[in-house]
């Protein structure tokens, strides 16, 4: 599984939803595990989404502004519209409409918010997709 994000949501989102989620035998990929220097960052997210059935977006007002997270979303998104991927998204602090102007297709998702869901009933609803594609 891939958790895309921006660095302003690691702390409150990323980092508790890997943990916890890796604490199920979920393996997860987050940046900060998978960096070390030298590395290439692009490569290394490329390398992610290839290896992930599943893509966690935590879509926020920083994620929309940030470059990465949207090459992340690029890629993502290509991999679910291939069938190769399920793109699970996650808002964070955001409403339907602020997502629909960002991304009227990313808003017809069907999504978890951490503003209606607490992270373990987030994780519990990944789980509960992860181990029904089994």
């Amino acid at each position: 599984m891939f958790i895309s994000h921006a660095s302003e949501d690691k702390a409150d989102v990323a980092r508790p939803l890997r943990d916890a989620l890796t604490r199920l035998g979920v393996t997860v990929s987050l940046d900060e595990a998978e960096m070390r220097i030298g590395h290439s960052l692009r490569r290394k997210i490329d390398e992610g989404i290839r290896s992930s059935r599943f893509g966690v977006v935590v879509l926020s007002e920083a994620f929309f502004t940030k470059g990465w997270t949207n090459h992340e979303l690029d890629g993502l998104v290509t991999r679910t519209v291939a069938g190769e991927q399920s793109l699970l998204p996650i808002w964070h602090g955001l409403d339907a409409d602020q997502v629909r102007a960002f991304s009227p297709s990313l808003a017809d998702k069907v999504a978890s918010s951490t503003e209606t869901s607490s992270i373990e009933e987030i994780v519990t609803q990944i789980a509960e997709v992860v181990s029904g594609s089994r």
